[in-house]
């Protein structure tokens, strides 16, 4: 048990410092190739920051172990929607851009919707081959919007009006400054694969530590699962998030969160479903549901006040909580 605590510990240290890096290096490559951040939080840090849900869902799969295949995405999307998001914006209150009120907010919400129709009413109780497939091609689609939209949205060339000289009141200040040091984009891409590498290994650890202590306490598979595995592996997004919000990156943290669940919902549980069909019950259906109301009360802040500030934040964390409480009562 000492060394499980000991590697839980190191797991954390190395998710820390990695998103530090990763969180840096990602913005510093996306300025650099004129690429908004944005799209590199839908993207790029997104599907990393994933990378241990895909494995511990796939592996779970692979071993039949579907309850935790399904409880882990499941458990990690509602974790992500209602406490990282929440956390975040009780450090800073995080602003909806345009593109994610009008694409990524309401894709996410309509994937929801969907994976609840195929669980309940297309081939009730179960999540098979085919809606795996169907998810695979949604995933290809929707990675190619995107792809589109990072063309549209690059930034115009500088004129020469632009170059010319700045106030005198900005010349004093800028005389006054210290030069900002350039980054290579070579180091900064560097940057963000060490700090990946340690998201994920880090991330590995903390579930792997976790879930023995979960599994030594007597837990049920289902309910590691959705707490356990599901923060462990969220760890990634949680750290990368704070630290974006931290250091005023909005679209990087809301495009991290958002981006993983679209790509835990369509990419991993397609996958699963086509490698092991998945038996559902009525208590992953409420889960479902649950999760599908984490994507809609999001929508009303994007629309209405364009923002999610401190008191939303801590009601997000509250509702996280009184479902954490839910499922152990539950189980």
């Amino acid at each position: 048990m000492f060394l499980t605590v000991t590697l839980l510990i190191i797991g954390t240290i190395l998710l820390i410092k990695g998103a530090d890096l990763f969180v840096s290096g990602s913005s510093r490559l996306a300025k650099a190739m004129k690429i908004p951040p944005l799209v590199i939080g839908l993207t790029l840090v997104s599907m990393g920051t994933s990378a241990p849900e895909a494995s511990v869902s796939i592996n779970s799969a692979i071993a039949g172990m579907t309850d935790m295949s399904i409880g882990n995405v499941v458990g990690s999307n509602i974790f992500n929607t209602l406490f990282i998001i929440g956390l975040s914006a009780v450090i800073t209150p995080l602003a909806f851009g345009r593109d994610v009120i009008k694409y990524d907010l309401p894709v996410m919400t309509a994937l929801y919707g969907v994976l609840f129709v195929f669980a309940y009413a297309v081939t009730p109780m179960t999540l098979g081959v085919i809606e795996g497939a169907l998810l695979l091609v949604l995933f290809a689609a929707y990675t190619a919007f995107i792809l589109i939209r990072a063309k549209r949205t690059r930034p115009l060339p500088i004129s020469g009006a632009a170059l010319s000289a700045p106030p005198q009141a900005e010349q004093k200040e800028h005389k006054n400054s210290k030069p900002k040091r350039n980054i290579p984009l070579w180091l900064s891409i560097v940057l963000a694969i060490i700090g990946l590498a340690g998201v994920i290994f880090g991330g590995d650890l903390v579930v792997d530590s976790a879930a023995e202590i979960a599994v030594a306490l007597g837990m049920s598979e289902a309910l590691v699962g959705l707490t356990i595995v599901a923060v462990g592996t969220s760890l990634p997004e949680l750290v990368t998030s704070v630290v974006a919000a931290a250091k005023k990156e909005n679209d990087i943290a809301l495009g991290n969160v958002i981006g993983s669940n679209i790509f835990n919902v369509i990419f991993i549980l397609g996958l699963t479903s086509v490698i092991h069909p998945s038996a559902l019950d009525y208590d992953t259906l409420a889960d479902l549901f649950v999760m599908l109301c984490s994507g809609i009360v999001l929508m009303p802040l994007a629309l209405q006040k364009g923002k999610v500030g401190r008191v939303s934040g801590a009601m997000l964390m509250i509702s996280y909580a009184a479902y954490l409480t839910f499922i152990i009562v539950r189980s």
